[in-house]
């Protein structure tokens, strides 16, 4: 059996050239004209460098942020130094802006590569990774939905790395409750507004990395409806902008406390107090902000920016999952104990991989984090294709297809690729419930993912509510079609990706029965009862499609690695596939036990 040690513990380089090459074929992209004259070599190096910086600046403080979470000092937040120097090399790397507009100071790369890279820095450190995750978000928001003027004056510094950005969405009394957000937004001269109200859980919050940090702040004006339908958008920065494109005096920003968290501690987060007078902007009480857009179509515009940090939260709860599993891999082939067979003690110890249930930890990790790693380059790969394929209706489908997957992408590698890290940990033994390693870390920094950008039961919600019926189930019938695409390659190439196909096909008409049964049903609080259950079920049909459409690449390869792949998917089908089965039963049935439990019960 070979026992080659992995070349990198973060990434894996020959999986990504598997994903990125042999199966979703990157290089023809540049076919299109949106990416014309880009090349696979040209996206090999930019991997070479993502790779190279994520190992030589973003892992080797992983360990130092987390023990030395910010503080305040001074009035000023204290990062790590190790924290500038990674952000300031990926700055100058131009990946900010790596999917952005050249014309905007961006790279104008494939999304599906950004991913990539993304990957590869959430895997090293996420917490560091973060910053730069929320700066590309506030920057495309702005492009898709600011005015000229907004993203002449706010976007190049954030594309440069030189400002920041964070979302600034909850507040302490409104939590995921948007509606019932305060904060409130005056007019006053010259077009600009007055901010006043607490934001809370904003990761970014406050630290003196960049000149600036550009907050996209949700609040509601005075003539505004009530509930979602009265929310607008507004930028407001740490310190405004002078009119020659310098920082200029400090705004009515104020951080008013940290918070400290279970993991992900590198990464600053607080609440922000806006218009306490702290600062006079002007000489006057509260924040100034810029609108964005038209005035109460805020939560409409923060949905463009909450969906793609969905996404990338799926990216870097698979990263962080799989840089577990390739670092408990590295301990099971080198960490000796026990005997298998010749149980005489006076025999040699043999590696932990030899043994049955340690190979079957091991295959589970691979399954989640390889199935969870092609699910958002898929994702990235479909965001391409609404940007450059040539005809409306092909970018229509995809986006149909994306909007489906969203919720699903965000969810399945938060789940399940937090999994592994419990896995990983397990295969440690007790050294992995030690701080000796890495891998309890990665489990406390992977455990915000399933809460954040959208609660585990938010994303279930948003499926059956809107995205199962979004514009009149078409794209439902979307996904339902391209997995089927799918199956048809593997029934007709017979064998053994017959078989994988038609117990895939079995599950799809499962799941389409249960769907149309959920889309005509009244009872719609059994229902949201019932949410958790769908998701999970469509997120494990989703991934076995991802793990079929790897098998149909990989069936002829000889080498191990085409083995393992071949095998990870065999496990995905027997093990993980028919745990669908009873989820959708209980979805079927509208099951009531959950709504039934009075609260005096419990």
């Amino acid at each position: 059996m070979s026992r080659s040690r992995p070349t990198s513990l973060s990434l894996s380089r020959r999986d990504l050239r598997f994903l990125l090459h042999e199966w979703l074929r990157i290089e023809q992209l540049g076919s299109r004209p949106r990416y014309a004259g880009q090349t696979a070599d040209v996206y090999d190096h930019v991997l070479d460098l993502a790779e190279r910086l994520a190992d030589d600046l973003f892992a080797p403080h992983l360990r130092i942020s987390d023990l030395n979470e910010p503080v305040i000092e001074n009035g000023e937040v204290v990062l790590p130094s190790q924290v500038r120097d990674a952000l300031t090399a990926f700055s100058e790397a131009s990946f900010m802006g790596i999917s952005i507009d050249e014309e905007l100071g961006g790279m104008q790369l494939p999304l599906v590569l950004a991913t990539a890279v993304s990957a590869w820095f959430h895997a090293a450190n996420t917490s560091t990774a973060a910053y730069a995750m929320l700066t590309t978000a506030a920057a495309n928001l702005l492009i898709a939905t600011g005015s000229e003027e907004l993203v002449r004056r706010w976007v190049p510094p954030l594309v440069e790395g030189r400002f920041f950005g964070t979302m600034c969405l909850t507040e302490p009394q409104a939590g995921s409750s948007l509606a019932d957000i305060t904060t409130r937004a005056e007019p006053c001269a010259g077009g600009a507004y007055r901010l006043f109200g607490t934001k809370m859980w904003i990761s970014g919050a406050e630290h003196e990395i960049p000149e600036n940090i550009v907050h996209m702040v949700l609040a509601k004006t005075p003539d505004a409806p009530s509930g979602v339908r009265g929310i607008s958008l507004f930028v407001v920065p740490r310190f405004l902008m002078s009119p020659d494109g310098t920082v200029g005096e400090r705004n009515d920003v104020l951080l008013a406390g940290l918070n400290h968290k279970m993991g992900f501690r590198g990464t600053v987060n607080g609440a922000l107090n806006l218009g306490e007078g702290a600062y006079l902007p002007g000489g006057e009480v509260g924040a100034v902000g810029y609108l964005v857009g038209q005035p109460h179509q805020g939560l409409s515009y923060m949905f463009r920016m909450m969906n793609e940090a969905r996404i990338a939260v799926g990216v870097a709860a698979t990263a962080v999952g799989y840089t577990g599993y390739l670092k408990s891999l590295a301990y099971a082939l080198e960490r000796p104990q026990g005997r298998v067979g010749n149980r005489s003690p006076t025999s040699p110890q043999v590696p932990i991989i030899e043994h049955a249930d340690v190979r079957r930890m091991l295959l589970t990790q691979k399954a989640y984090v390889e199935g969870g790693l092609a699910l958002v380059l898929f994702c990235g790969r479909l965001q391409d294709d609404v940007w450059s394929l040539g005809s409306e209706a092909e970018r229509e489908d995809a986006e149909l297809l994306l909007e489906i997957l969203t919720p699903i992408a965000k969810s399945w590698p938060s789940q399940w690729c937090l999994a592994a890290n419990s896995l990983a940990i397990q295969v440690h033994g007790g050294y992995g419930y030690s701080r000796e390693y890495d891998v309890e870390q990665h489990y406390r920094d992977n455990r915000l993912n399933p809460i954040h950008e959208g609660t585990h039961g938010i994303q279930a919600i948003d499926l059956v509510r809107r995205k199962i019926s979004f514009r009149e189930g078409r794209a439902f019938e979307k996904l339902c079609l391209a997995i089927r695409v799918t199956i048809s390659r593997g029934e007709e190439q017979g064998g053994e990706p017959r078989t994988l196909a038609r117990l895939l096909n079995d599950a799809v008409a499962k799941l389409e029965a249960v769907t149309t049964h959920v889309r005509s049903t009244s009872q719609s609080d059994a229902v949201l009862a019932n949410a958790t259950a769908y998701l999970e079920a469509t997120g494990h049909i989703v991934v076995a499609w991802m793990w079929l459409e790897q098998f149909l690449v990989a069936q002829h390869g000889n080498e191990a690695f085409y083995e393992g792949k071949r095998q990870a998917a065999r496990f995905f089908f027997r093990y993980e596939l028919p745990r669908i089965g009873p989820l959708l039963d209980r979805v079927n049935e509208l099951d009531r036990t959950a709504l039934d439990m009075d609260v005096g019960w419990f």
